[in-house]
C-alpha cells in the first residue's frame, strides 16, 4: 500500500488509473516488492483512499525519507545528489487543449448540431403551429369561461 501511495504521488493519478497502471507494468510490480507479475489489480481503488489516512501527511514524508535514506546507505544514489536541486523549466505545461479533451469534445458536437438541416426546419415549423393552434384554444376557452360566469342564463339555456 505504501509503494501505492509513492505512486500515486509521483504520476499524479487518481486511484482508480494509478490500480490499474499498476496491474499493467511489470516494473511497477517489482517497486512494490512483487517477485511475480501477476495481472490482476493490487487492491480496490477505495482501500487506498482509507489506508492514506492511516500514515497521515507527516507517516508518508516520513517513509520517504527513510527510504531515500535507505538509497544512500546501499549506494545507488550518492548524498551529494540532494545538496543542489537543479530545476529544467524549459518544459512546462500549457494551457493547450488537447484533441481528448472533453469540453473540445464538447464544443464540437454543439457545432456539428447547431446547423440545423431541413428536418430540423420542419419540425420547428410544425411545432411552431401548434403553439399558434393551442394559443388559440386557451384564449377561446379563457373567453367562454369569463362569459358563463358573467352570465348565469346563458349557461341555463346551453343546457336546455
Amino acid at each position: 500500500m505504501f509503494s501505492l501511495l509513492y505512486l500515486k504521488r509521483a504520476f499524479n493519478e487518481s486511484d482508480e488509473p494509478l490500480v490499474v497502471r499498476w496491474s499493467e507494468n511489470v516494473q511497477l510490480h517489482f517497486f512494490s516488492g512483487i517477485a511475480y507479475y501477476e495481472p490482476k489489480l493490487p487492491c480496490d481503488p477505495v482501500q487506498i483512499s482509507r489506508f492514506r489516512h492511516v500514515p497521515g501527511e507527516a507517516g508518508v514524508e516520513q517513509l520517504l525519507k527513510a527510504t531515500i535514506e535507505a538509497a544512500v546507505s546501499m549506494g545507488p544514489v550518492k548524498k551529494s545528489e540532494f545538496e543542489r536541486l537543479t530545476v529544467d523549466t524549459t518544459v512546462q505545461e500549457k494551457a493547450v487543449a488537447f484533441p481528448t479533451d472533453s469540453r473540445l469534445l464538447e464544443v464540437a458536437c454543439e457545432k456539428i448540431v447547431c446547423p440545423p438541416p431541413p428536418v430540423y426546419k420542419r419540425l420547428k415549423r410544425v411545432s411552431r403551429r401548434q403553439r399558434t393552434i393551442l394559443g388559440s384554444l386557451l384564449r377561446e376557452v379563457g373567453r367562454r369561461m369569463t362569459e358563463l360566469t358573467q352570465d348565469p342564463r346563458a349557461v341555463a339555456a346551453q343546457h336546455s
